[in-house]
């Protein structure tokens, strides 16, 4: 049996997978406790991680950095991939404000971090670590890591950046939790109240294509194409039906308006009132459930790479008489379709018309789910090798010793963020699905997470020797909370967002997915994370970017 002794304490590639396959597997079941209704899920990976090299299990130390900063890669990328066309389709009204609040929780983090350490007389890599552990940020912690080492900073300040992150994190966890339990109390809140306001207001679909019937009455539009009608809108609509000289069509721009026409209208809530002016007052009759219409309608995804390099305005086989594109579905965003939009792999489309011309836009389209089910790994590595550059480039400021760098967790975020929406123009389809996404994810985490534990749990002693680990608990339990608390009530008194929509904020402002589903599941919706989406980009950024300048500025 010595060869079996031998892989477990001896350096070896076997010794790697055997090591790492006990810590990640002992992580994710342990991840499964809850307490309070709480779980710490994939978090677990570090503590366990944490847990055998406290008792002297390790790995080769070329391996560990090596799957250390992949995992990292492989998480980030993926998340970028994810919310990319949610981010890029929230970017309207509310994403200023709600970005400007997640950076006011960002900076008054970082200060409240400088002011502890200027008043605890910790080493500022370990306030790094303390604040990245507090605000649940494992790229935040990758980047004071690599700040420490292009400065050349060695010794037990060095080690004690992850013992702090690990100690803070738990804390940090309930700690964002617990804010928004706070606010809830603060500001008063009765959910199913909030839950009535939201449905009475319309929020929970704000953000999607509603369907009207209108009888037309303007005589200016009498006699007119319907062109005229488009003519007349700053935005898009789309006309799927038609009730037309006794008949039910699905018109074109040539179509001649008559008199008492009736139009289905698929455009967005701000400009239904609109419409109601240049077209007339809502129709009693419904278009969709009359017998008498000889038109279906069909949900068909996108799976055929032609159709998705060129505007939709372009494309010859969607310019037709016999059916109308009425909605787009994207990353669980609706919009309206128009020419200028590029489709993208996995959009879905919602078509009305003749069953001929739905078969039509199913070739064109595709519709082949299969073909979604085997991700095109190419295009996602060439991104994975974009980001790295882009990580790796430095930007020198004045009066800063060494150049700042987006770093790896940066820069493949921000490549993958324009390549899931812009990719496809360029010929890349990086389009996963959502379980292959979620897939490399978690894998990239736990590979991060566990390294990141077997490199530090043999100093893990040392973190609560002396008493400073319970101080770094208490600090990080003040960086977690204050700023969550302060711009929570910021964002209810004067940016007056409502407590679902400050729950997303502040979920994403700490890119903390166990907060994120513990406020979905109190809102009931997706009101949560529609903020958590618009605000986690940048958020992620100024995080990574903060951790390296607290180090670089101070160290």
């Amino acid at each position: 049996m010595d060869w079996l002794y031998k892989i477990f304490t001896q350096a070896s590639i076997a010794n790697s997978v055997v090591i790492y396959g006990l810590v990640i597997a002992m992580g994710i079941w342990l991840g499964r406790l809850k307490i309070a209704g709480i779980s710490l899920g994939v978090t677990w990976v570090l503590f366990a991680g944490l847990t055998f090299s406290y008792f002297g299990m390790a790995v080769d130390k070329g391996t560990e950095d090596f799957l250390k900063e992949f995992g990292l890669i492989l998480f980030v990328y993926s998340i970028g991939l994810q919310v990319g066309p949610g981010f890029f389709a929230s970017l309207k009204k509310n994403a200023l404000g709600n970005n400007i609040l997640a950076a006011g929780i960002v900076g008054s983090g970082v200060a409240l971090t400088i002011l502890l350490w200027y008043f605890s007389g910790n080493h500022i890599s370990v306030m790094a670590g303390v604040m990245s552990g507090a605000v649940t940020n494992t790229p935040g912690l990758a980047a004071a890591q690599a700040a420490v080492s292009d400065l050349n900073i060695t010794g037990t300040d060095k080690s004690l950046i992850t013992l702090a992150y690990a100690v803070t994190y738990p804390l940090g966890v309930f700690g964002i939790i617990g804010s928004l339990l706070l606010l809830k109390r603060i500001f008063g809140i009765n959910i199913e109240r909030e839950q009535e306001f939201h449905r009475r207001l319309g929020k929970i679909r704000a953000n999607r294509p509603l369907s009207i019937h209108l009888q037309l009455e303007n005589k200016q539009l009498i006699g007119q194409p319907l062109r005229k009608l488009f003519e007349l809108l700053k935005e898009p609509i789309v006309v799927s039906r038609m009730y037309h000289n006794d008949e039910i069509i699905t018109p074109t721009p040539a179509t001649i308006l008559s008199e008492n026409d009736v139009l289905l209208i698929v455009a967005s809530k701000q400009i239904a009132e609109q419409l109601k002016l240049l077209v007339g007052p809502a129709s009693a009759i419904d278009l969709r459930k009359a017998p008498e219409s000889q038109l279906q309608s069909a949900s068909i995804v996108v799976t055929r790479a032609e159709v998705t390099h060129r505007r939709l305005g372009d494309i010859h086989e969607f310019q037709q008489h016999d059916f109308t594109l009425t909605r787009l579905q994207r990353a669980g965003i609706e919009m309206v379709p128009h020419g200028d939009i590029f489709l993208q792999l996995g959009d879905t489309v919602k078509v009305v018309g003749s069953q001929e011309g739905i078969d039509e836009v199913t070739k064109a389209m595709g519709n082949s789910l299969k073909k979604l089910e085997v991700p095109d790994l190419a295009p996602i590595f060439l991104g994975i090798v974009l980001g790295v550059i882009l990580g790796s480039i430095p930007f020198h400021f004045p009066n800063i010793p060494v150049a700042i760098k987006i770093g790896m967790a940066g820069g493949p975020l921000i490549v993958a963020l324009l390549l899931s929406r812009f990719g496809n123009m360029l010929y890349l389809n990086n389009y996963t699905t959502h379980s292959a996404n979620l897939m490399i994810r978690e894998l990239g985490i736990t590979l991060f997470l566990a390294s990141v534990g077997l490199s530090s749990g043999k100093n893990l002693s040392v973190a609560f020797a002396d008493g400073r680990g319970w101080i770094w608990i208490g600090m990080g339990v003040i960086i977690t909370v204050v700023p969550l608390v302060l711009i929570g009530v910021i964002a209810r008194k004067y940016f007056r967002k409502t407590y679902f929509e400050i729950c997303g904020l502040l979920a994403g402002a700490s890119t903390d997915p166990p907060a994120l589903a513990f406020a979905t599941k109190l809102a009931g919706s997706d009101i949560p994370s529609v903020t958590y989406a618009t605000v986690y980009p940048l958020t992620m950024i100024l995080r990574i970017v903060a951790a390296q300048i607290l180090i670089l500025l101070f160290a």
